[in-house]
């Protein structure tokens, strides 16, 4: 008997450091590095990507040997960025971009997630800036990150994908569309996170038909609507939302991922959907057996 799920083999999933809590370099809420790849592997993820820079070892021989000998691959690092702050923060930004570019090209990927800096800080909820940008910190935000994907792809050979994310000033669908509507598509990507995208009010699947240039690259990621509900009211930072268990483990939240993936598929080009569920903190014993179900539940859905 075969399944009746359409196979959607466009799109490769993987899981990441995320998704087991992390979200530090080194934090002693944090599982061990190997115990995370040990247990991804586990799960039946292939792809992973590389976290926060310093969690997974850094010298690329030996995470090359680590994750081979798991039957495990790199899609993509991760970069934090203030570029809405214009050309003086260039250096420092580079600074911190080319060690992790260098890393993610040596494993054989070919995507670097950049996320804009946070408004307010995810740990403390400490307001940081205004969360609205003027109309030349918009200009220095467009210009600066068309720059870094240039320089990202001469000097690298990677594409940056650009990641909306709660309480960055790439949040709702307002911003991200003008966000994609002022930036060379040739030198800028998105990377949907449709939890992220759906903490924000945004419809992942509308923006897929609508931009559907202009995705790179996908986070899977669902949300709470009652928890979000009352986040949104009490205005709670992200980081003590996520403590309050606003991301959950799917299918139980929104957006429905079958749709959304779906809707992936139809573009016609290969995209890899890297699970991430927000738990930072979470005990240690928390994230195998959800990201297990969570595996078996993609499955299901044709991926």
């Amino acid at each position: 008997m075969t399944s009746s799920v359409p196979a959607l083999n466009r799109i490769r999933v993987g899981s990441a450091p995320d998704s087991w809590g992390v979200w530090f370099p080194d934090d002693p809420r944090q599982v061990p590095w190997h115990r995370f790849l040990d247990e991804v592997a586990h799960a039946g993820y292939e792809w992973i990507e590389l976290g926060p820079y310093g969690y997974l070892p850094t010298d690329p021989l030996r995470l090359a040997e680590e994750t081979s000998r798991r039957g495990l691959k790199v899609s993509a690092g991760t970069v934090f960025t203030g570029l809405h702050h214009g050309p003086a923060v260039w250096d420092e930004t580079w600074a911190h971009v080319s060690d992790i570019a260098a890393l993610t090209q040596a494993m054989g990927a070919s995507h670097l997630v950049v996320i804009p800096s946070f408004w307010r800080d995810d740990k403390t909820g400490r307001v940081l800036e205004d969360r609205t940008l003027t109309r030349e910190q918009w200009r220095h935000l467009t210009e600066q990150t068309e720059r870094l994907g240039h320089e990202v792809r001469e000097r690298y050979g990677l594409e940056i994908v650009v990641h909306p994310h709660a309480d960055t000033h790439i949040d709702t669908e307002e911003n991200v569309t003008r966000f994609l509507d002022a930036t060379d598509p040739d030198r800028v990507s998105l990377c949907l996170d449709t939890g992220h995208y759906a903490y924000c009010g945004g419809d992942s699947v509308k923006l897929i038909e609508t931009y559907g240039e202009r995705i790179g690259y996908l986070h899977l990621k669902q949300v709470d609507p009652e928890i979000l509900a009352q986040v949104v009211a009490d205005e709670v930072p992200f980081g003590p939302a996520v403590g309050r268990g606003v991301m959950c483990e799917p299918p139980a939240g929104l957006p429905a991922l079958e749709p959304v993936l779906t809707a992936a598929q139809s573009l016609g080009v290969d995209l890899f959907a890297i699970v991430e569920q927000d738990m930072y903190p979470c005990p240690p014993d928390k994230p195998l057996p959800i990201a297990e179900r969570t595996r078996g539940f993609l499955r299901s859905c044709g991926v």
